[in-house]
């Protein structure tokens, strides 16, 4: 290399030289041609080996007539260099008297203006800009990798890249297809729509890439239970699709489906941590549910929210009334997303009483949706709904400041403090910023931490058990009660429970129900109070109804109850007659929970 040329003082020479190039120079005018040595195939390779400054990347002009060709170059540079493209040499001067550049990259074989001719223009005007000349076999290079690049962008079209399935897209030309055969042939054929029923939870809890190899896994499952004539495809998120032709009858779809019920009786390993999964399932049948693609679908579609409303782990055929149902939900949906705009939810309050004495230790408040048109909804109808669509966190945070403020309105009207319990769903508890928002809610309502519960379920815990421990040690640092509730109903194990750092169990309402008449149900309540007070937890007894109810956890020495036997859930201003005809209020239970 001449000693002229320096690669320290020279960006352009420096990228050059990481590209494997080579100058070849004309002492008399000092022209600086370079030629290819090797197809640029590896930017980051050639970053590595530059020593430019890294506050700005190199500028590079590309000169080509042919589009595909610049389009390939800049995407393959671009990342890494600031890239411009001309599609003649006169465009390409056109840019160079704008503004400089590190390296021109053009083709040697350009109508008009010769190499020679431009390289001396070039120099004229930035004598410190170096071209590289691509020509011959590197063309074919360029016109190989541009094959490969559109072989790529065909295939991304019609598949999944996580799973390598067919896409939406693809299956949906694979079902008109089918159904036009079936058509003209008498045939029957069967859509599937498939559910992951743990993959939210495995997201939220373990993260993105353990839920990318369920999805894998899965995919390749799903694939075992079909035959060549078959599709099974990925349409996004945790749901899949397969079509399944030449049926004879709903014989044969259940066949499938209980090959894959088969298939997931082995467990998956994600990165260390085993899990059982299991599938929700919805059907439609041609001709019977559809006579296209869309009906088809949409019936598939309908049959599959039934089975997952259904608790999961089930697959349903479709029925006419379940297109009902799946416009309602849609409707619904649209109303929620509305009433957290409008402000149309309200509290009701449930008091939580001392089982000796009857006295209030404690409130639930428990979310109410007032609707314009449908008056009061069912928790059971749009909690649900809340948790699948996340509107369970905005609706989560307005019930906690605003129980906090009631809890401080009371204090203010000369109560004596009482602690005020809210539930957190499992979404609102795996939000790393839960403890920064209770915080918030405190100090903005003038509430002492002590005066606030938490109700939790065991799932929600149990979903990632070290993050759980961690986040509720940190709640329980401030003051805050901890209860778990619904507890019995979840998969929690003693270990969990004891390194947990928790004030309170509340035995979900189904066992006490019929704890007074079957023996099952009496033994398990009867375990979970021994267990708790060997633990030296508190124990709360949702759903006492009568009065044989609470004498048996009189017995038991349960701590508190709650239920219809001593007060429904109220609105606020309803609940102030109770506090004023239960004195004991102000005594012994009201001092232990204002220390």
């Amino acid at each position: 290399m001449s000693p002229g040329l320096s690669l320290r003082s020279n960006p352009g020479l420096q990228l050059a030289n990481a590209f494997g190039v080579f100058p070849e120079l004309n002492a008399g005018h000092n022209w600086r041609i370079l030629r290819a040595a090797r197809f640029i195939a590896s930017p980051q390779e050639a970053v590595r080996t530059m020593e430019l400054p890294k506050t700005q990347k190199p500028k590079v002009l590309i000169v080509d007539d042919d589009e595909q060709t610049r389009r390939l170059l800049i995407d393959v540079l671009g990342n890494l260099y600031d890239c411009s493209d001309a599609s003649s040499a006169e465009e390409a001067l056109a840019a160079l008297s704008r503004e400089t550049f590190d390296l021109v990259i053009s083709d040697v074989d350009m109508a008009g203006m010769s190499r020679l001719e431009l390289v001396s223009h070039v120099h004229s005007s930035s004598p410190d800009t170096v071209v590289v000349m691509i020509s011959g076999n590197y063309k074919e290079q360029l016109e190989t990798l541009l094959q490969q690049r559109t072989a790529e962008v065909d295939w991304l079209a019609y598949y999944d890249t996580a799973t390598q399935l067919p896409n939406r897209a693809l299956f949906e030309d694979r079902l008109e297809q089918a159904v036009a055969i079936a058509k003209a042939t008498d045939q029957s054929l069967g859509v599937l729509f498939i559910s992951l029923d743990q993959f939210k939870k495995v997201n939220d809890s373990l993260g993105h890439g353990p839920g990318d190899i369920l999805l894998r896994e899965f995919a390749e499952r799903l694939k075992s239970c079909i035959n060549e004539f078959d599709t099974v495809a990925r349409f996004g998120s945790d749901e899949f699709a397969l079509l399944r032709t030449q049926i004879e009858d709903t014989n044969d779809v259940i066949e499938t489906i209980a090959s894959l019920s088969q298939m997931l009786r082995f467990s998956f390993d994600l990165s260390g941590h085993e899990l059982f999964a299991t599938a929700s399932v919805g059907v439609s049948l041609f001709p019977f549910d559809g006579q296209d693609c869309e009906t088809l679908l949409k019936n598939a579609g309908a049959a599959l929210y039934k089975a997952k409303k259904s608790g999961g782990a089930n697959y349903q055929f479709y029925t006419a009334d379940m297109n009902e149902l799946a416009t309602r939900r849609l409707a619904l949906e649209t109303s929620l997303r509305r009433a957290i705009q409008n402000e149309e939810f309200l509290l009701h309050y449930q008091p939580q009483v001392s089982v000796d004495s009857l006295a209030i230790t404690g409130v639930e408040a428990l979310v109410r949706w007032q609707h314009p048109q449908l008056g009061l909804v069912s928790p059971a109808e749009f909690i649900p709904l809340a948790e699948d669509t996340g509107l369970i966190v905005p609706i989560g945070e307005w019930v906690l400041r605003t129980a906090c403020l009631q809890a401080r309105r009371w204090r203010d009207q000369g109560f004596a403090p009482i602690r005020i319990a809210v539930n957190i769903s499992a979404r609102q508890f795996h939000d790393r910023d839960l403890a920064q928002t209770v915080i918030r809610i405190l100090e903005e309502t003038d509430l002492p931490p002590n005066c606030l519960a938490l109700e939790l379920t065991e799932s929600s815990i149990m979903q990632n058990a070290d993050f759980a421990a961690g986040m509720l040690r940190r709640l329980k640092s401030m003051g805050i009660n901890i209860l778990i509730d619904d507890f019995g109903t979840g998969f929690s194990s003693l270990a969990s429970l004891k390194r947990l750092p928790i004030d309170a169990l509340k035995i979900d309402q189904s066992f006490v129900r019929d704890a007074t008449t079957d023996q099952d149900d009496a033994a398990l309540v009867m375990a979970i109070i021994t267990l708790a007070h060997n633990l030296r937890l508190k124990v709360i007894a949702e759903g006492v109804e009568t009065e044989d109810q609470l004498r048996f956890l009189q017995l038991l020495r349960c701590d508190q109850i709650q239920g219809g036997f001593f007060s429904k859930p109220l609105p606020a201003d309803s609940l102030v007659s109770l506090f004023d005809s239960h004195t004991d209020f102000s005594g012994k239970e009201a001092q232990e929970t204002q220390k």
